[in-house]
């Protein structure tokens, strides 16, 4: 009994209160996004509440970020759209299924770690950019059901009602946190129509969110070749943009309650929870970073959270709904107006003169991307190839060598920067080989052969040196160069190498 209250994180220090309250909460924000992400694939709203709660709970459950909120999101809805069209529901279902194969399989081969990769400027991007998607989005609800912009009385009462949440969010926690503000903004509004019979747009003018348990459903499709060269290429594209979404938003969360938690579980988790929504009729889906600060920002901070707010969409599908579909679409709006707010990085506008020009480059074009063309999975793969391309022109022009004689007449070429393909030709210019004396020694203390360019390029140069009958002496590489060289022995020969006997520089660092 005390590991599995241990597995849940279920403690004596845990405020199981604010947990429950913050989990309901949850609930009734992923309604309408799971149903306007639904409708966004091309499918029916129960599908996207199937794979809210079904996604939802099993990420909760295992995993490797508490308080983290998964559930139907947007990105993975805007690539199952074509699928849907095309070939209808049954497909969507088999493509979900295989993208969660392929994020366990991401998972078990430990690839969570690569978003140590992403740099801090593309987090930051991405966060702004999603916070402009999530504000933006709110924009429809400031419409009719013709699509036409709300005007008058209607336009005032809804703004009104807007306002009212917000402020709820913005001071309450002022005064007390022992209620989520966001859950209070919501019931005042709701009290606020149905006590003074205000005529606003609910839940219900949307769509009908009543249902049953989600349908086990194994997907009716060909087990064929054909199949799966339909199907793979979406399921593809949804488990790189469910992982990235999810990684990122598990490295934003860890920052915010100053913990760590654990990528290559969390792949598996969302890869379980993908293959189980498939088979239980569901959209599939990944890590929320709205409803996700929604969470945090109540004060929940362990598993049961996700947990409650999974099973409470259920009861609200199951028995809940005539109530439910009475919620004012404004309390939700407000309450996602402020997810934005509290979303984007004020901080990053702070940083403009203080980061290097292509830090802030990457930064506002990963934004962008995101914001403009809805693509997380795109804006990020920019953002750190730009950063890689930035980082590598920046170390290629850092190489330097000085140079000394030594009483033995020999030649030194201290070089420090890396060596690798970025550099070869820089470090080629730096030597004199007709005006070098017979021995050339080039010390790498302070520096790495990092790549096979950067083997080509030495042996290039013992070859230049060799053919005017002068001897080169490869000095302090590390145990990590003198290995790759061994390993290219078959293909390049760098033609003298030889170590003085004092200890080599290690990598151990």
């Amino acid at each position: 009994m005390t590991k599995l209250l241990n597995f849940f994180e279920f403690h004596a220090g845990m405020n199981y209160r604010i947990e429950v309250l913050s989990g309901v909460t949850v609930a009734l924000a992923l309604i309408p996004e799971a149903v306007a992400f639904a409708l966004i694939a091309g499918l029916s709203p129960l599908t996207g509440l199937y794979a809210a709660f079904v996604v939802g709970l099993v990420a909760s459950i295992l995993g490797g970020r508490p308080s983290m909120i998964s559930g139907a999101t947007g990105a993975v809805a805007v690539v199952l759209a074509a699928l849907a069209m095309s070939h209808g529901p049954e497909y969507v279902f088999a493509a979900v299924v295989m993208a969660g194969l392929l994020e366990i399989g991401a998972g078990l081969l430990r690839l969570g770690k690569v978003m140590r990769l992403v740099p801090h400027p593309v987090i930051f991007g991405f966060v702004n950019g999603l916070a402009i998607i999530i504000f933006t989005s709110q924009f429809e609800q400031f419409r009719s059901d013709s699509g036409a912009w709300l005007t008058g009385t209607e336009l005032a009462t809804f703004a009104t009602l807007v306002l009212v949440a917000m402020t709820i969010i913005w001071q309450l926690p002022r005064f007390t946190r022992a209620v989520p503000a966001s859950l209070v903004a919501i019931l005042v509004v709701f009290a606020l129509v149905m006590v003074f019979g205000i005529d606003t747009r609910t839940v219900g003018d949307i769509t009908s969110i009543q249902g049953g348990l989600p349908p086990f459903h194994i997907p009716a499709v060909p087990i064929s070749l054909d199949t799966l060269k339909i199907i793979f290429p979406y399921a593809a594209i949804v488990a790189a943009v469910g992982l990235i979404e999810s990684l990122l938003t598990l490295n934003i969360i860890d920052e915010i309650t100053e913990t760590r938690g654990r990528s290559n579980k969390e792949c598996i988790a969302q890869g379980s929870a993908n293959v189980l929504s498939g088979l239980f009729s569901g959209m599939g889906g990944c890590a929320m970073l709205g409803q996700s600060l929604i969470n945090i920002s109540s004060g929940a901070r362990a598993r049961l959270s996700g947990i409650v707010a999974a099973v409470m969409l259920l009861v609200f599908i199951m028995f809940g709904a005539p109530l439910i579909e009475r919620l004012p679409m404004a309390a939700l709006t407000g309450v996602m107006i402020m997810v934005a707010v509290g979303t984007f990085e004020w901080a990053s506008l702070k940083t403009f003169r203080r980061m290097p020009r292509s830090d802030i480059v990457v930064m506002v074009l990963v934004t962008l991307v995101t914001a403009v063309l809805h693509n997380l999975a795109l804006a990020v793969v920019v953002g750190v190839i730009i950063s890689a391309l930035v980082f590598a022109w920046d170390n290629a022009v850092r190489i330097r060598a000085r140079k000394h004689i030594d009483d033995n007449g020999w030649k030194h070429y201290e070089i420090y920067g890396p060596l690798f393909f970025g550099s070869t030709t820089t470090f080629a210019e730096k030597f004199d080989v007709g005006g070098d004396p017979e021995h050339v020694v080039i010390d790498f203390e302070e520096s790495r052969v990092a790549d096979m360019s950067a083997i080509d390029a030495l042996n290039k140069i013992t070859e230049r040196y060799a053919k005017v009958g002068k001897k080169v002496h490869l000095r302090h590489l590390s145990d990590d160069c003198r290995a790759l060289l061994a390993n290219a022995a078959a293909i390049i020969e760098v033609n003298y190498y030889e170590d003085p006997s004092y200890k080599v520089v290690s990598d151990a660092v």
